[in-house]
């Protein structure tokens, strides 16, 4: 099994669904705080691969909510610099595992990657109701805005 870090943003219900699946599947998973964690541009890029730049970004954030923010308009350049400002524009979770780094919860990437078998049969049905939901995206929904209940960093207790 892999010992996985994971930066989340503490308290959102995805990223709680998500470490269950892991731990369920014999993982160790090491959450660090997103928004609090010192990002460089190097490290920060590191985890987007060959994405495009519009795929990097949390879509639930209040700016790229509002439309401030519109990641198709923007350079990979210009997107670090928006995240090292404003964390909460990083799409979550980051997740490393060795020398590859990953972004966002594919649970084909990661079932093809790490694994996501549980590793006992009395998780097996807990497991597949996770993976049968949405693991990408906010908890609460892709059109939920953030904005609206006024989080503080960190606080997101959907």
């Amino acid at each position: 099994m892999a010992r996985i870090i994971f930066y989340e943003k503490p308290g959102c219900r995805g990223s709680v669904k998500q470490k269950t699946l892991l731990t369920a599947a014999g993982h160790q998973v090491v959450a660090y705080n997103l928004l609090t964690e010192p990002w460089t541009a190097e490290r920060l890029r590191s985890f987007f691969g060959d994405r495009p730049v519009s795929e990097w970004f949390n879509r639930t954030a209040p700016r790229v909510q509002s439309g401030e923010v519109v990641p198709e308009k923007l350079d990979a350049e210009s997107a670090l610099l928006l995240m090292l400002k404003e964390p909460i524009l990083i799409r979550r979770p980051l997740i490393e595992v060795g020398d590859r780094r990953e972004v966002g919860f594919d649970v084909e990437l990661l079932d093809a990657w790490i694994g996501l078998k549980p590793a006992d049969e009395s998780l097996q049905e807990m497991s597949e109701t996770l993976m049968q939901q949405d693991l990408q995206n906010c908890a609460h929904g892709h059109s939920h805005g953030h904005g609206e209940h006024k989080h503080e960093h960190g606080s997101c207790k959907h």
